[in-house]
């Protein structure tokens, strides 16, 4: 039985992922494999993803292999928290596999990178001997696979493409060489995002990480980092904020940005915040009737945001609108936030609604491709299964007819003794035909088993052979 432990970005939370990264990946499947119901065992491990592919003795049914796994996993990974590895087993693993392979479940869907790490995982479990037949074929059909989608369908194009044509459709309403930014996230869609960003002129780029990476990325790509501690002022400063995590909750909402407002208020003076000469610490909204006002111009972002009369305000009311551009999926940025005076919010509905045709359809074709690979394999699996009983059941009527060919070829002639051996033969191959055929649509159903009980109980064939 084939079993697959995964943790990404998708379905385990980021304590998880950095405990599990710290394991030595070399050593790993020898670590698995050890384990006595385990034949083989692969692992891949990223930065976002960890998985162990292992091929578990089949007299365990899903729930016990599952089990069996977990326990592998937690002896070989002195890791407290199995439960955190989703289990999938047989046809489920493969289309799994397949489709990471093939980019769909990365940050950026169709992202590259992923399918030399599938390769590399491979050779690395073959170097350590903990590779099995079933586990081979698995990896080579995922790179089968991989390449039939990257040749099919424009699915890597589609992924960078929507951060293009996001941006694209930014430049029409800002100009990005005098443009703050904030990004917000890590990833390798954030990547892209900021070589996008760098290629339209953007220079005042930071980045804000809610899962606490944004230090590290922030020095690879020599730009500001915004501590968390920060965000909201920062988001509230920014004339742009591109979101781009895989967080399941929304990242960026109304309140972040009303308290971002309220902290430059009590912190900043601006021009116009005070009559000429002289200088005014903070907003008057908030300084409960300072004595210096100055009239504030109408749809004030501070009087939106408090409530009260402005009569002047730190924000900028010379620049444009605010914009919010949400290109996670899920999505990053409550819709409340369309609700702040003076925000724009585009996300990748809107942006879709833009998107050449190939690109909406690409990820579906992709999946289509992937799904008909998983039960081509699941086929090609089943078949392996009746394979050594359908030998068995050859070997059978072949002895057979050898024994009746020995008999008959003590009498009658040369030519005789030639014919019956051609109708025999003939006769062998025809009573064969069916039930070979019958056995490879059994198995093509998960019926194998019925095949196996059936010759074991008419020839005594074990099914085993």
């Amino acid at each position: 039985m084939l079993i697959c432990l995964t943790a990404s970005h998708k379905n385990a939370d980021f304590t998880a992922l950095e405990a599990l990264s710290t394991a030595d990946a070399a050593q790993l499947p020898t670590a698995f494999a050890s384990h006595p119901a385990v034949d083989g065992a692969i692992v891949i491990s990223t930065c976002n993803r960890f998985e162990v592919y292992l091929d578990v003795q089949t007299e365990h049914d899903a729930a016990e292999a599952a089990g069996i796994a977990q326990t592998a996993a937690a002896d070989a990974l002195g890791f407290h928290r199995p439960e955190a590895l989703e289990p999938l087993t047989d046809a489920r693993a493969a289309e799994h596999l397949f489709s990471v392979a093939a980019g769909l479940e990365s940050v950026v869907v169709g992202e590259g990178e992923i399918a030399g790490q599938v390769r590399r995982a491979l050779a690395s479990a073959q170097d350590a001997g903990t590779t099995s037949p079933h586990l081979e074929r698995l990896f080579q059909r995922a790179s089968e696979t991989q390449r039939g989608v990257k040749n099919r369908t424009g699915l890597g194009e589609a992924g960078r493409s929507i951060v293009r044509l996001a941006l694209d459709l930014a430049s029409a309403r800002v100009d990005f060489a005098d443009t703050r930014v904030l990004l917000v996230g890590t990833g390798r869609f954030a990547g892209v995002s900021l070589a996008e960003l760098r290629r339209r002129g953007a220079k005042h780029i930071e980045v804000w990480s809610p899962s606490g990476r944004g230090n590290g990325f922030a020095r690879s790509h020599a730009i500001g980092h915004v501590d968390g501690r920060d965000a909201a002022m920062a988001a509230a400063s920014a004339d742009v904020i591109v979101t781009c995590t895989s967080a399941e909750e929304f990242v960026v909402d109304a309140a972040l940005l009303h308290a971002g407002r309220e902290r430059l208020a009590a912190t900043h003076a601006f021009p116009g915040s005070a009559p000429d000469g002289h200088q005014a610490l903070g907003c008057p909204v908030l300084l409960a009737g300072g004595e210096h006002e100055v009239a504030a111009p109408e749809g004030c972002p501070m009087h939106a945001a408090t409530g009260a009369r402005a009569t002047s305000c730190p924000v900028e009311h010379g620049r444009s609108a605010q914009l919010v551009i949400d290109m996670g999926m899920p999505r990053n940025v409550d819709p409340d936030v369309a609700s702040v005076h003076g925000v724009e919010v585009l996300d990748l509905e809107t942006i879709r609604l833009h998107a050449p045709l190939e690109h909406l359809t690409a990820t579906e074709d992709a999946r289509d491709l992937v799904r008909k690979a998983a039960r081509r394999f699941e086929r090609g699996t089943a078949e392996h299964q009746v394979g050594p009983a359908i030998a068995a059941l050859r070997q059978h009527v072949e002895d057979a007819m050898e024994a009746e060919l020995a008999r008959i070829s003590k009498r009658g002639s040369e030519a005789e003794r030639k014919a019956a051996e051609q109708a025999l033969r003939h006769f062998a191959g025809v009573l064969l035909h069916k039930p070979t055929v019958r056995a490879r649509e059994l198995a093509a159903e998960g019926r194998h088993d019925d095949f196996l009980s059936a010759i074991d109980a008419l020839y005594g064939i074990d099914r085993s052979a």
